[in-house]
């Protein structure tokens, strides 16, 4: 963390033990997410007079470069807040949670695709239901009538430019969807 933990505590007494436990939680989200620039966290006991039966809310302000993560617990009527260790544990785990998705959100890139190859036909058998193409690298690659999408074997001309897909086939390297490429396309 750049900037110390703060830690308050409302309608209660200061507890070292409870800090003690709110500072190793927030060590191990800073360890999970380095880059959290500061991290605010407020215990509060909704009733400052009871001394059994109160519960407790933990709200966590978390900063990191480019988003303010707010968390609140506020238990509402769950008993199990009556802790405010447990109210402490959740709110922290909850504050993981966040931190997680923003993490994984800052880290998704952009899936670059391939462009698929590039060859021209050289051979055209459409009796067969197949042709053949040749790739920018020279080699010949068997393509089926069944796998263009975009033209008909019978109206393909040899000396067309296409993309393609390659895949192993039963007799070697074959196309599938193939796709004739306009007139106009400039081959990289």
């Amino acid at each position: 963390m750049k900037l110390p933990l703060q830690v308050t505590f409302r309608n209660m007494d200061a507890s070292e033990a409870m800090e003690a436990e709110v500072r190793e939680k927030a060590e191990k989200l800073d360890q999970f997410f380095s880059d959290i620039m500061s991290c605010r966290v407020v215990v509060e006991a909704r009733h400052k007079h009871h001394h059994q039966g109160n519960i407790y809310d933990v709200h966590i302000d978390i900063k990191v470069p480019g988003k303010e993560i707010a968390v609140s617990r506020e238990a509402g009527l769950d008993h199990a807040h009556e802790d405010a260790y447990v109210a402490i544990r959740d709110a922290f785990n909850a504050a993981k949670r966040r931190l997680q998705d923003h993490s994984a959100q800052i880290q998704r890139q952009v899936k670059v695709h391939e462009a698929s190859p590039h060859g021209k036909i050289i051979r055209l058998t459409p009796n067969e239901d197949y042709g053949v193409i040749q790739t920018l690298d020279g080699r010949e690659i068997y393509f089926h009538r069944n796998s263009l999408l975009n033209a008909d074997l019978d109206e393909l001309e040899v000396g067309a430019s296409v993309r393609f897909h390659e895949e192993s086939g039963e007799q070697g390297p074959q196309a599938s969807s193939v796709t004739i490429e306009g007139k106009h396309h400039v081959v990289a």
